[in-house]
């Protein structure tokens, strides 16, 4: 779906998660690849969650890789750059972002404390972040 033509529409844009290899949804990066790099006049918040943040990695210029046993279940600890928090997170993903070819601008937001491997991504100056974890999930009993 042509979704970069028609951001004037919107006031920002979501990308969810999902399964498979990112690398495949490649009309998908060709999208945000516009999107991420529209004038700033023109700029409207993006936030990614899981494949939403691999996506958003490809278009940044990050590779995606295949993790060797994937980073599944609860109790995964991500380190927050910003905050230099650490949170306990649910986690189910089979790739990951590496983020040594990112393009200027873009840094790592978060990272995961068992393996270290990447956990989201930000850029420097426009509202474009994002979350390999699932903050959207609850861990633990009510």
């Amino acid at each position: 779906y042509p979704f970069a033509e028609e951001m004037h529409k919107y006031d920002g844009l979501f990308l969810s998660n999902g399964p498979g290899d990112p690398t495949m949804c490649k009309e998908t990066i060709a999208q945000l690849e516009k999107v991420v790099t529209c004038p700033d006049d023109e700029v409207k918040p993006i936030y990614g969650i899981c494949m939403g943040n691999q996506l958003m990695g490809l278009a940044a210029g990050g590779k995606a890789e295949k993790l060797p046993f994937g980073n599944r279940g609860q109790n995964q600890p991500v380190l927050n750059h910003q905050t230099a928090e650490c949170y306990i997170t649910p986690q189910n993903h089979g790739y990951v972002i590496n983020c040594d070819t990112l393009k200027p601008g873009w840094k790592t937001l978060f990272t995961n404390a068992n393996d270290g491997s990447n956990e989201g991504i930000a850029h420097e100056t426009r509202p474009y972040f994002t979350a390999q974890f699932h903050p959207e999930a609850k861990c633990g009993p009510n």
